[in-house]
């Protein structure tokens, strides 16, 4: 079973990350899209009320699961026996950014893998 992480703030969720979530959900048997609390930001929305969001716009997708955590994202993807983590990008500067993440979190657990999606043209 592939299970995958699409972590993010998602304060608030945009249009952007609803289309990452349901391109991501057809590729993997369960996704998992973890909502981050991040003590470090002061958030527009609390984890709960982002949390509730996203759980109402992924309501018709079965096989997505909406998960609040802190800490290291590999500690998360461990945690929740996932393989995949999912990125999506808007452009090349995203890149940048999440290949250094992700190059940082395969060092730390090279047992967890990174995909990125680059968003619909209409979201970028």
């Amino acid at each position: 079973m592939l299970r995958a992480i699409y972590p993010g703030s998602f304060d608030p969720v945009t249009y952007g990350h609803i289309d990452i979530i349901q391109r991501s959900c057809k590729i993997v048997d369960e996704l998992i899209v973890g909502v981050l609390n991040n003590k470090a930001k002061m958030p527009l929305f609390s984890v709960e009320e982002r949390v509730k969001m996203l759980k109402e716009v992924t309501k018709d997708l079965e096989n997505v699961r909406i998960i609040p955590f802190d800490g290291l994202l590999v500690d998360f993807a461990s945690k929740m026996d996932a393989g995949l983590v999912i990125r999506g990008l808007r452009a090349i500067t995203d890149f940048e950014y999440e290949l250094q993440m992700s190059q940082t979190n395969h060092k730390l657990e090279p047992n967890v893998e990174t995909m990125f999606l680059t968003t619909s043209i209409e979201y970028s």
